[in-house]
């Protein structure tokens, strides 16, 4: 079987962010119909079969978050999605591939679970992610967003996924939105930030460009389509528009930023063509988990569903592969 490759290379630099550039924002623009058309070929333009499935699926299983943020979690339900990371596909499964173990990219939770995945993980080399800024709204104070970013950090975080103000997209305050990404980047100190734009909240896809270029200007090391509470979350569209942004930046600076579609993502064909745009429009490194990431709850099971098929050709039920 072609190896998956987990990580291959070392982690890109952090983003240092750029001088804000109200002209280079207002250049930015997005032809939507060309948008969509390009986004309506990307199901069909590539297909990977057999066993070069089976390795993109384990590949993408290297570059989950795996997720849970709910109002009902406990300790035992985030220790349980730990043990998932550590061991995410069965072990009778990758020896029948040939594989050796694989985890998971990371493990996101709220900042009261923290120390509890932190716990979980330990010895795994698997980070924790927190949600932050009055997730997922970011309506709260901004002085408490960003003294939550503080805490997370504190607490142990090393990925820390904080929310915009939409307002500011809304209303063309661009100034406002790179201040506040500004003031994220450097709370997070150490911490990689993935900024999540809820881009099914900002009205149009030009404004999801700018958006994108905004943050990264900011500092962002990813920027993430959504929160998964949005009504709209991840579109092949709007992660077109995303990561074109990050290839324009990519060549302004040298600078690789991650990408990070997260909401409705929960089949494995949906992982293949996310897998295959990435590899379209950016290359080879954005295929690996410092520059990808999944944000996902139940893609995972979905996965080792498609390949316990691939290795007995027949498919299980759903529930002998939980994530929690």
């Amino acid at each position: 079987m072609p190896d998956p490759a987990i990580r291959l290379h070392d982690a890109p630099a952090r983003n240092p962010g750029l001088p804000f550039d109200l002209d280079r924002v207002h250049a930015v623009q997005a032809n939507t119909s060309a948008i969509e058309r390009r986004a309506a070929t990307l199901p069909g333009r590539r297909t990977v079969k057999k066993d070069w499935q089976a390795a993109w699926l384990l590949r993408a299983i290297t570059c989950i978050d795996l997720t849970t943020l709910a109002g009902d979690d406990t300790p035992g339900r985030v220790r349980r999605l730990c043990a998932k990371a550590r061991q995410p596909v069965r072990p009778d499964l990758l020896d029948a591939m040939g594989m050796g173990p694989i985890t998971v990219g990371a493990v996101c939770v709220y900042h009261d679970m923290i120390d509890t995945a932190l716990r979980a993980l330990e010895g795994s080399g698997i980070p924790v992610a927190a949600v932050s800024t009055g997730f997922p709204a970011g309506l709260s104070p901004f002085p408490l967003r960003v003294r939550e970013i503080e805490e997370s950090v504190k607490a142990g975080a090393s990925e820390i996924d904080i929310v915009i103000s939409r307002r500011h997209v809304l209303t063309g305050n661009w100034q406002a939105l790179y201040d506040e990404m500004r003031a994220f980047r450097e709370a997070c100190g150490a911490a990689h930030v993935k900024a999540i734009l809820a881009t099914g909240e900002l009205g149009s896809l030009r404004n999801v460009a700018r958006a994108s270029h905004v943050c990264m200007m900011g500092g962002a090391d990813f920027i993430k389509t959504s929160t998964g509470k949005e009504s709209v979350n991840a579109t092949l569209p709007v992660s077109l528009v995303m990561v074109r942004a990050i290839r324009d930046y990519q060549r302004q600076t040298g600078v690789k930023i991650g990408y990070k579609p997260a909401g409705g993502i929960s089949k494995a064909k949906d992982a293949l063509v996310y897998l295959a745009l990435m590899k379209e429009e950016l290359g080879d490194d954005w295929l690996r988990n410092d520059l990808f990431r999944f944000g996902a709850s139940s893609l995972l099971g979905d996965i080792e569903r498609q390949l316990e098929h691939h290795v007995a050709g027949r498919y299980s039920a759903a529930h002998r592969h939980p994530a929690s």
